[in-house]
């Protein structure tokens, strides 16, 4: 007889309003408990949500993203914008329920609070009586701010309204002037419409703008001060109700001419100091193999209490007793950066771990640019290199790389598309080798169709390509082909491609085939 399985349960966790110490114990619990960790983003991919709640997860955890198909944009569904929106949270929903019905048990994230204008609500209609649910409370950026500000909101009896940035201006300007304090939020492309607001009811000059509280990006400014075309939707404008009577971040005081940051309550104290023990060491596991890490970088990484960097990475690296990993999403760079750095000021010896080298493409620049900030002044930082994925892959089949040559990514997340094609047509032009790292993903997939045709302009189509993918790697494949051959279908993100040179040639072997550019040219 078969037996069936209880449902799961959802939770609904409250992580707070985004710096990860500020997740609950119990919330921290649970994420490492669930079966499932799921959570929201727009189409960039990038999850906040899932960034703050990284060190607390486990391998091995099943994620379910839920992609937003709209967020502010139009769309040409038939029912409109809400038509899109609502079709979506009942496919979301219908995912999770699939996994409950299965019994296991669903961890929805939500930044701030689950039912304080988070996404976790309407997922909450529609499964909660169908399945055992409950919520973990969590920080909201309300009380972020406010500590930020590091002054009382209200007193007394006075009353805190909070108003979103998406209301009619003359209905925001009526509440404002109604009120004795107030917490305006969804801001965005809504501030110019709030500081109207806010000056139409005389409020501006004792308001306050607080962007990605309690984060290592936050910032303080007097409203009056904020440039429109620089506001983040993680942003919140606080009226407070008492004036203040106790100081305010000097950050404030000189935010119009400098833009400044201002440091959480733990790092602003100028008798903080860093500790002499603790650093970060930027390490290279090399491609693939551990065979190809090196010892230098072996010792680092026994050696560290803490290890930072991308799951897929963190889980290439032999768990240690005692030894904190701090694991991430792919596209959290800068702030996988910070939290090594505090890390590292609080005393902690901090391996970030890269894929390959750390300075191609990876998180040695990432770490570096961070800790220009004053802030981490004093924090050390040093980078070892390792085996890179181009050499690796070249190594299979020869020396493509034998000759001058260049490496550019195809990625256009982090530089708009008009910059990669330049650099590609600029180095075919100069007539050297290629290593193209990130040809691809599954939401990237006409780029390498738009490279091959920006090398045949220069290139031949007999030009030797190699397609090396999860080289060092239990599902390693290596591949020649012609440029002309050259079938996009073929590439996704786990694969490298080198295209040769007018010296590359290639030739068949007992081996396999080999490849080489020559070092001469004929004159």
């Amino acid at each position: 007889m078969t037996e069936i399985s209880a449902p799961g349960k959802l939770w609904g966790v409250g992580l707070g309003p985004g710096d990860p110490e500020l997740v609950t114990v119990k919330a921290a619990r649970v994420i490492e408990s669930a079966d499932v960790i799921a959570f929201h983003s727009a189409k960039h991919g990038r999850s906040i949500s899932r960034g703050i709640a990284a060190p607390y997860m486990r391998a091995g955890q099943l994620e379910e993203h839920l992609v937003y198909p709209v967020t502010t944009e139009t769309t040409d569904h038939p029912g409109g914008y809400q038509g899109a929106i609502d079709e979506f949270y009942e496919q979301a929903a219908e995912r999770l329920a699939a996994h409950l019905a299965a019994g296991r048990s669903v961890a929805l994230l939500a930044a701030g609070d689950p039912l304080f204008y988070s996404s976790y609500m309407h997922m909450h209609r529609r499964l909660a009586d169908r399945f055992e649910a409950e919520i973990i409370p969590g920080i909201t950026s309300v009380s972020a701010a406010s500590a930020a500000l590091g002054t009382p909101l209200v007193e007394g009896e006075q009353v805190l309204t909070v108003l979103p940035g998406t209301m009619p201006t003359d209905e925001l300007t009526r509440r404002l002037r109604d009120t004795e304090a107030a917490a305006i939020m969804k801001l965005g492309r809504t501030y110019p419409g709030v500081r109207k607001a806010l000056a139409d009811s005389g409020r501006l000059d004792d308001a306050y703008y607080v962007e990605r509280a309690s984060s290592t990006r936050q910032r303080v400014l007097r409203a009056a001060d904020v440039d429109d075309a620089d506001v983040p939707y993680f942003s919140i404008t606080l009226v407070p109700g008492p004036r203040p009577t106790t100081p305010l971040p000097r950050a404030i005081a000189r935010a119009a001419t400098q833009h400044a940051v201002v440091e959480s309550p733990s790092t602003a104290d100028d008798s903080v100091t860093p500790s002499a023990a603790g650093e970060v060491v930027v390490v290279g596991l090399g491609p693939g193999s551990a065979e190809w890490t090196t010892p230098e970088v072996r010792r680092a990484l026994d050696e560290a209490t803490d290890l930072v960097g991308y799951t897929t990475y963190i889980d290439r690296v032999p768990v240690r007793a005692g030894q904190r990993r701090h694991a991430s999403d792919n596209r959290v760079e800068s702030e996988r950066a910070a939290m090594a750095l505090d890390l590292a000021r609080k005393g902690a010896r901090v391996a970030v771990v890269s894929s390959g080298d750390p300075g191609v493409f990876a998180m040695a620049a990432a770490v570096l640019e961070e800790s220009a900030d004053p802030q981490w002044e004093g924090v050390a930082v040093r980078v070892l290199p390792g085996l890179t994925a181009a050499n690796a892959v070249a190594s299979r089949v020869g020396a493509p790389l034998g000759h001058d040559y260049a490496m550019i990514s195809l990625s256009d997340r982090l530089k708009p598309w008009e910059v990669v094609a330049q650099r590609l047509s600029a180095v075919a032009a100069a007539d050297m080798a290629i290593a193209i790292y990130n040809p691809a993903s599954s939401q990237r997939t006409w780029q390498v169709a738009a490279m091959r045709e920006l090398l045949l302009e220069h290139r031949k189509p007999d030009t030797p390509v190699v397609l090396g993918r999860d080289v060092g790697g239990p599902t390693e494949s290596v591949r020649v082909v012609t440029l002309d051959e050259l079938d996009p279908a073929e590439v996704d993100m786990r694969t490298l491609l080198i295209i040769g040179s007018s010296t590359t040639a290639s030739f068949d072997t007992d081996a396999g085939p080999r490849v080489y550019t020559s070092r001469r040219y004929t004159r």
